[in-house]
C-alpha cells in the first residue's frame, strides 16, 4: 500500500498489514509530520483473461503463518517490547495496559546498574589526594614544628623521603 503525507506530499510504501481498519498513527520521516492513517481502498481491476493452459496449471494454496500479523500492535509488543506501548498512549489504550506499562518501565529503571568508579579513577583520586595532603603539610611545616616539636624529624624525613624518590623517578624515565 502506498502512502502520502498530508504535509509535504512525499509518498511511501507500506505493507497492507501495518495499517489496520481502525487506522494507526503515523509519522513522515521526511518532514516529522503526524496523522492517522486508514487503509487505503485498492482500485478494482478487472481480471486478465484465462487461457486454457494456465487454467490446468496447478494452485498453490497460501500458507498462513502462525502469529500476530506483521506490524500489528500485537507484533510489535512482542518484537520491540514495551517501548510501542509508551509511544500509543496517544491512541486511547485501556487503563490495564497503562499500568502494565508504568510497571514494566520502574522495572527498567530498577535493573539498570550504574556504572561503577573504576579502579584508575581510584588510583588517579589517590594521587590527587596525596599531592594536596603533601602541599598542606609542606605549607604548614613550619607552624606544625613550633606547635608540636617532637614531628619535626618525621615530617623532615617524610620530605627526604620524597626529594629521594622524586630522583629515583626521573633518572629512571631518562
Amino acid at each position: 500500500m502506498i502512502i502520502q503525507c498530508s504535509s509535504c506530499q512525499k509518498k511511501f510504501n507500506v505493507p497492507d498489514g501495518a495499517i489496520t481498519p481502525a487506522g494507526r498513527i503515523v509519522q513522515c520521516s521526511s518532514c516529522g509530520n503526524q496523522w492517522t492513517q486508514y487503509p487505503v481502498k485498492k482500485k478494482t481491476s478487472f481480471a486478465p483473461q484465462v487461457s486454457a493452459k494456465s487454467a490446468k496449471a496447478p494452485v498453490k494454496k497460501a500458507i498462513k503463518k502462525k502469529g500476530p500479523t506483521p506490524y500489528s500492535k500485537e507484533y510489535m509488543q512482542q518484537k520491540w517490547g514495551s517501548s510501542v506501548q509508551s509511544y500509543a498512549k496517544n491512541e486511547g489504550l485501556s487503563k490495564k495496559t497503562k499500568k502494565i506499562t508504568e510497571k514494566v518501565k520502574r522495572k527498567k529503571i530498577k535493573d539498570i546498574e550504574k556504572p561503577g568508579f573504576g579502579f584508575f579513577n581510584y588510583l588517579i583520586m589517590f594521587f590527587v589526594f596525596s599531592t594536596f595532603f603533601v602541599g598542606v603539610l609542606n605549607f604548614e611545616k613550619t607552624r606544625l614544628s613550633r606547635k608540636f616539636p617532637f614531628l619535626e624529624p618525621y615530617i623532615e624525613h617524610f620530605f627526604e623521603s620524597l626529594e629521594i624518590i622524586k630522583i629515583f623517578i626521573f633518572d629512571f624515565f631518562r
